[in-house]
């Protein structure tokens, strides 16, 4: 009996080694820390209940469990999602946000994005087929072995490396370019900050992209609203930064971002693209469901 708890504590302690690698990959996957804590929890089942003395690398054998668990949710997904509308074509659903800073009551998620990959390339992701995407996560981001992928994926080691080589054309064809400037990037998002309390829009036209494009997704009740060019989203920006009483500069998937409360309530969450100076890119969570599951506190 006691040679079976310590063995069972011995697979408990190496597990909670890779839990943090295996969240990484599953938000990656799914763009939901939810549901990717849920994809790590179900590979825990799966390696109680399995007899693993033969596996040489229970890391890599964790991953391919995540990333076949990862891959029916994702398949899932795509089963239940409906042809758009003509009007509604391009409304988008914007991923879990992970938000780090003064504004959090949970810092552990900050591995998550250990390696900052923004919200632009998330919703890029979102657009990839689930073999695609799990393809490209695996081997792009975690330098996975095709050969492991394959095995995810029930496919040969051959079309596995097609689907990735697809997958990261259309990655790098619709990714937009991005400063990488930590500093200069907090000080684009201060200006605009500032620029939108003070109702001051020559100062957002300042700071804004003449093409920028601004995502909102407000959630199942409120569709997602896309706006674009800099006059449009400055006009916006002043509009809705008379309702938040607070805006705090955080970091959002490890890049300088604002969350905005009203009333003690948290109001958006935003993430912003930033070449050369200018915005290009604003994507805004206000779908309140999602908001008040992030932990975040005025």
């Amino acid at each position: 009996m006691s040679g079976d708890i310590s063995r069972a504590e011995l697979l408990a302690a190496q597990f909670e080694a890779e839990r943090p690698q295996l969240r990484s990959v599953a938000y990656r996957m799914l763009g939901s820390v939810a549901e990717a804590e849920d994809a790590v929890q179900e590979a825990w089942l799966k390696l109680s209940r399995s007899d693993v003395g033969e596996v040489r690398n229970l890391g890599a054998w964790l991953t391919t469990v995540v990333g076949r668990v990862c891959l029916d949710q994702l398949r899932s997904r795509a089963s239940r999602r409906e042809d758009p509308l003509p009007e509604q074509e391009e409304q988008v659903r914007l991923p879990d946000p992970v938000v780090t800073g003064p504004a959090v009551l949970d810092p552990v998620h900050e591995i998550l994005v250990a390696d900052s990959v923004g919200i632009a390339l998330m919703v890029v992701l979102e657009t990839l087929s689930p073999a695609e995407r799990v393809a490209f996560v695996l081997h792009d981001m975690f330098d996975v072995p095709f050969d492991g992928i394959a095995e995810v994926l029930g496919r040969t080691p051959a079309s596995t490396r097609q689907l990735a080589s697809r997958a990261r054309r259309r990655v790098q064809g619709a990714t937009p370019a991005a400063d990488s400037d930590d500093d200069r990037k907090r000080a684009v998002v201060e200006a605009f900050l500032s620029a939108s309390r003070g109702g001051d829009f020559d100062a957002l036209l300042a700071v804004l992209d003449p093409e920028v494009l601004a995502r909102s997704d407000g959630g199942t009740l409120v569709p997602s609203v896309l706006r674009r060019g800099a006059a449009d989203v400055a006009g916006q920006a002043i509009t809705f930064a008379r309702f938040a009483a607070e805006a705090r500069l955080v970091l959002v998937n490890g890049s300088p971002g604002v969350v905005s409360f009203a009333d003690g309530r948290v109001l958006s969450v935003m993430s912003f693209t930033i070449h050369e100076d200018r915005i290009t890119g604003l994507d805004i969570l206000t779908d309140p469901t999602r908001l008040a599951a992030l932990g975040l506190t005025a």
